[in-house]
């Protein structure tokens, strides 16, 4: 088995938790270079993780000719640049959730993977649970039968995210809605077969995140937050489908996560994940036997590469929730739907 040897752009928190880890455990496969605009940052995961190369450019790592794949971590206004140098340089890359701050950025990723040829994987985590991997293949057998309603909800009474980056929109592109809005909106539409939106009307506010009079969850310079904290949009789709989403990082209510959707044969909620049908005349609900052969998601990256597969999150699909954000924003500033083309 050929060994995958993987560059990391980009050396903060999800780097050092969720990527590096995640390529680790993988057999056959090594991290060899890091870089980032902040060597010294960059140098010190490197310390800390046996990395052997260094840089602060991610031209110089892309240089390198036996690095086959690359992490792109960076802030969401910042993974186009890098995802498609690495993609023209003829690197497969893993890009961290959302595809990024903005449609027209994602659009140009996705023509990048395109002329490509490799694979560009985003890195939306919850479609490798057994939870939704359950009710997709449940969806593709279609016993639930036509799906015409959705709701999809990630509502924190305090939360707003651990880098405070995340909370200036030139660098993170918008708050709750592209930051957790996307994993539970992504997993939802990949469980019922990815539709098409049409158009979406929206509504977003800042409430909490610029103010010193609330308790909140950590420290950051409020002048410089200028996202929403609140988010919800209505979307149409295809098929008459409807779905609405809603996510806060802060609000005076509880902590909620989930969704749920209705077919006409049968209908299902997702965390927790149950089954609502008839059945002999009666209205039963329960607890579906959970699909467990499968990869996680790195391992699924890199099979992908070695047995040259499809992306198994493809950027393709998960330009549709960008732009679905994209609508939300501008129907919130203008007051009425937009549509998605």
């Amino acid at each position: 088995m050929k060994e995958i040897k993987v560059g990391i752009i980009g050396s903060g928190s999800i780097a050092t938790h969720k990527h590096l880890p995640g390529h680790r455990k993988v057999e056959g496969v090594s991290v060899i270079a890091v870089c980032d605009i902040d060597l010294q940052r960059a140098q010190t995961f490197s310390d800390e993780h046996e990395i052997e190369h260094v840089f602060d450019s991610h031209y110089d790592l892309l240089a390198i000719p036996e690095i086959d794949a690359v992490s792109v971590c960076t802030p969401n206004n910042f993974h186009a640049e890098p995802t498609i140098a690495a993609l023209k340089s003829g690197k497969h890359v893993i890009c961290e959730k959302p595809i990024a701050g903005n449609a027209v950025d994602g659009r140009a990723m996705v023509d990048a993977q395109e002329s490509s040829g490799k694979i560009l994987q985003i890195g939306l985590q919850s479609r490798f649970s057994a939870e939704a991997r359950t009710l997709r293949r449940l969806y593709e057998d279609g016993f639930f039968g036509h799906i015409y309603y959705a709701r999809a909800m990630t509502i924190r009474r305090r939360g707003m995210g651990l880098v405070p980056t995340f909370m200036q929109k030139d660098i993170s592109g918008g708050g709750p809605l592209i930051d957790i809005g996307v994993h539970e909106l992504d997993v939802l539409l990949w469980m019922i077969g990815y539709p098409k939106p049409v158009e979406a009307f929206g509504y977003t506010t800042r409430k909490f995140g610029h103010r010193h009079d609330i308790v909140h969850d950590g420290d950051w310079d409020r002048s410089k937050f200028d996202v929403e904290d609140f988010a919800m949009g209505v979307i149409r789709f295809e098929n008459d489908l409807t779905v609405n989403l809603e996510t806060a990082w802060a609000c005076h209510y509880q902590d909620m996560g989930g969704s749920f959707f209705m077919g006409d044969l049968a209908g299902a909620s997702y965390r927790p994940t149950r089954i609502y049908t008839d059945k002999d005349g009666e209205m039963i609900d329960y607890e579906p036997e959970l699909v467990t052969s499968f990869s996680g998601e790195f391992e699924s990256f890199h099979h992908a590469i070695r047995q040259n597969f499809p992306s198994p999150v493809p950027a393709e699909e998960v330009l549709m929730t960008a732009k679905i954000f994209d609508a939300i924003y501008e129907s919130s500033r203008i007051g009425r739907s937009v549509p998605i083309t």
